[in-house]
C-alpha cells in the first residue's frame, strides 16, 4: 500500500463511521419530530390507524392502570399485575349473566382461538360490578347452564379468562357505552388503555382482522 492511498482510505473509513453513527441519531430526531407533530395536532396517529379498523376506536382511550380491582371477587389487584397482553374485555353488570353476557363470553372465546399462533399474545377479561361467585347464568340464554354461577362457568368453559370486579360507579366511568347498549365489548392494549369497542353484530372475521392488524403493528 502506498503512502498516498492511506489518507484516502482513512477518509473513507471516517465517512463510514459518520454514516453509521448518523443512523440512530436520524431515527431519534425523526421520532422526536413525530412526537412533537402528534402533540401539536399536526398528525393524527389514531385516525391513521383507524382507517384499517372495523371496531370503533375510543378517542381518547381510557386507562385502567390506576384502578384497584378485585380479582375473582376477592384479592385486590392492578391491571399491570396481569401479564402484558392485548385483552378482550367483556362487561357484565348485575347479578345475572344473561343472553348477551353468555354470547359475548362465547364470541370472544371463539375469536381468541381463531387467532392461532397469536393466541398467547391475547387474553380475556370479564369485568363486573358483582363478584363472579354471586352472578348466576340465566335460563333463557342458551350458551351456559342455568343456575350455575359465573365463577363456575368460567372454570368449566372459559379456562384462563380473568374475572375482575369494580364498583358500579367505577364501571360506568370506564365503559359508559355499555350503559346505553350492552351488546358490545372492548379491546385493551398491553399498556392498559381501553382503545376499541366491538359491537356484538360485527362479523367475526372483521374482528379477527382488527386484532391481527393491532398485533402486527405492536410489540405487545
Amino acid at each position: 500500500m502506498t503512502d498516498a492511498a492511506m489518507p484516502s482510505q482513512r477518509r473513507r473509513a471516517r465517512l463510514v463511521l459518520i454514516l453509521i453513527a448518523g443512523i440512530p441519531l436520524s431515527m431519534m430526531l425523526g421520532a422526536t419530530a413525530l412526537w412533537w407533530a402528534v402533540e401539536q395536532g399536526h398528525v393524527d396517529v389514531l385516525g391513521s390507524v383507524g382507517t384499517a379498523n372495523h371496531g370503533k376506536l375510543i378517542d381518547p382511550p381510557r386507562s385502567v392502570t390506576d384502578v384497584v380491582f378485585q380479582h375473582e371477587g376477592v384479592a385486590e389487584t392492578l391491571w399491570q399485575d396481569l401479564p402484558a397482553k392485548w385483552r378482550l374485555l367483556v362487561v357484565q353488570r348485575g347479578e345475572n349473566c344473561d343472553a348477551i353476557c353468555q354470547q359475548q363470553l362465547y364470541q370472544t372465546r371463539q375469536i381468541h382461538l381463531a387467532l392461532g399462533k397469536d393466541f398467547n399474545r391475547v387474553g380475556r377479561v370479564v369485568l363486573s360490578d358483582t363478584a363472579p361467585t354471586a352472578v348466576i347464568l340465566t335460563p333463557e340464554a342458551g350458551q351456559g347452564v342455568a343456575g350455575v354461577s359465573l365463577s363456575e362457568w368460567l372454570a368449566q368453559e372459559h379456562v384462563g379468562m380473568t374475572a375482575l370486579t369494580v364498583s358500579s360507579e367505577r364501571l360506568s366511568t370506564l365503559v359508559p357505552e355499555v350503559l346505553a347498549s350492552p351488546a358490545q365489548w372492548y379491546v385493551v392494549d398491553p399498556a392498559g388503555w381501553i382503545m376499541m369497542r366491538v359491537s356484538d353484530d360485527l362479523y367475526y372475521k372483521d374482528v379477527i382482522s382488527d386484532l391481527r392488524f393491532l398485533l402486527k403493528h405492536s410489540g405487545g
